[in-house]
């Protein structure tokens, strides 16, 4: 095990820069520049321009700014300064992933006790009446854009029944990031209901299940221990995946909702074409991807005892 995880993490370094640097010329291959941005439409001297663009490396040739930003990252946990507030873009992303992150978590625990309650309620009753309810909701849930759900439940539960803040004012209250934390879930929920209902289903038929009913099991130990262990390797595997997706794309939802988090600062990194603080803030997201990836394939043993990494 511990020779798999070190050849897995000598394999992120590559996958790290490759990523890395494709995002860093994506973002620096934006139209604009955000030295000129600061001026706004009265513009600024072409001689303070060039000063400024110097000071902050924007004159370097891109993979000079691209080493100096990987350097200064890796040794100093430097991701560089934002340029339109003189900001250390640590402390922007300090201040925008812990909103996130409270946000991104309560939405993957709705998404893991509700998709997965649903999935093994549809899987065990496949063919039935309640599975094809269950079918039903979750294709409506896919169906439904993000911004779309997100008004009506405000408008539902803030303006109508006044149960629910329409906005979030404190990102440490878990009441007031409940209803974006749904929005933010239902379609993933969907899917991992939809992929737990498959695989139920398709294990009910297994020959082990056959064998541990035949036996006389109760039928909570074979469901709980045989089934459920079996069924959920496609699920970890499409969970661990979401994770970095939950956080990358609450753009939307937190734009709705007035939550200032990763999302937000994302949008506004792109509209002010922010490139330091964007490519800051991706970064942190590819590691969280990365970190998930390895997570899963390491659980994939523990649900599954057959399964060894060499």
């Amino acid at each position: 095990m511990g020779r798999y995880v070190a050849r897995r993490l000598l394999q992120m370094i590559p996958v790290f820069i490759g990523t890395t640097l494709l995002i860093f010329l994506m973002v620096y291959a934006l139209p604009g520049d955000p030295v000129r941005g600061l001026f706004g439409d009265k513009g600024g001297s072409p001689q303070v321009i060039a000063q400024l663009r110097h000071e902050y490396g924007l004159d370097d040739p891109i993979l000079v700014q691209y080493w100096n930003y990987m350097k200064d990252m890796i040794l100093h946990a430097d991701f560089g300064t934002q340029i339109a507030s003189g900001r250390p873009v640590t402390d922007v992303l300090s201040d925008a992933f812990p909103v996130t992150l409270r946000l991104g978590g309560l939405a993957f625990a709705i998404e893991l006790v509700l998709g997965v309650g649903l999935g093994v309620y549809a899987g065990l009753r496949a063919g039935k009446a309640a599975d094809t309810g269950v079918l039903i909701v979750t294709l409506l849930l896919i169906s439904v854009p993000v911004f779309v759900l997100g008004f009506i439940l405000k408008w539902i539960f803030a303006d109508e029944l006044n149960w629910l803040e329409p906005n979030v004012n404190d990102p440490t209250n878990y009441g007031q990031l409940l209803m974006p934390a749904i929005v933010l879930a239902t379609a993933s929920l969907a899917y991992v209901s939809r992929l737990t209902r498959t695989s139920i289903a398709e294990n009910m038929r297994a020959d082990y299940v056959r064998t541990a009913i035949a036996k006389g099991l109760p039928r909570r130990r074979v469901v709980s221990v045989h089934l459920m262990r079996n069924s959920m390797i496609p699920v970890v595997t499409y969970l661990g995946t979401d994770i970095g997706a939950l956080l990358g794309g609450a753009v939307i939802t937190e734009g709705i909702f007035n939550i200032q988090g990763v999302g937000g600062t994302i949008y506004q990194s792109i509209v002010r074409r922010e490139g330091t603080t964007l490519v800051g803030l991706v970064t942190i997201l590819v590691l969280v991807y990365l970190v998930a990836s390895l997570l899963v394939d390491l659980l994939y043993a523990v649900l599954d005892p057959r399964i060894r990494y060499a």
